[in-house]
């Protein structure tokens, strides 16, 4: 039987992102989890600060929210799903799937992982 992945405390920065999105190498998140609820605060790179919030289900996926405010100062909205994989060294890669709810409301992938 898999161990419940928990994301409390534990922090990501991007590996790759579309070039519709945001993030970039530069940006860290900081993710906490309470029950099945998740939270994180991230900024860097082209995000000034930015917020989401998330239900993880029993395999680690996570379904999300997020907004951000960019270095043009824009506020940008979105939803994302997350599928975890477990790395050989035991950190988590999150492979993530997105469309902005602002702007052009494009769609993009992304991973992201733990540091």
């Amino acid at each position: 039987m898999q161990k419940a992945i928990n994301y409390d405390k534990k922090s990501f920065r991007p590996f790759i992102n579309t070039d519709n999105g945001e993030t970039s190498q530069e940006t860290t998140f900081h993710y906490t989890q309470n029950g099945n609820m998740i939270t994180a605060t991230y900024s860097g790179g082209k995000i000034k600060f930015g917020h989401l919030i998330g239900l993880v289900d029993e395999l680690g996926n996570i379904e999300m929210r997020y907004h951000q405010i960019n270095t043009n100062n824009e506020l940008m909205t979105g939803i994302c799903k997350s599928r975890p994989e477990v790395l050989p060294n035991g950190k988590l890669r999150l492979h993530e799937t997105w469309q902005w709810t602002s702007g052009d409301n494009s769609k993009g992938t992304s991973i992201i992982e733990e540091i």
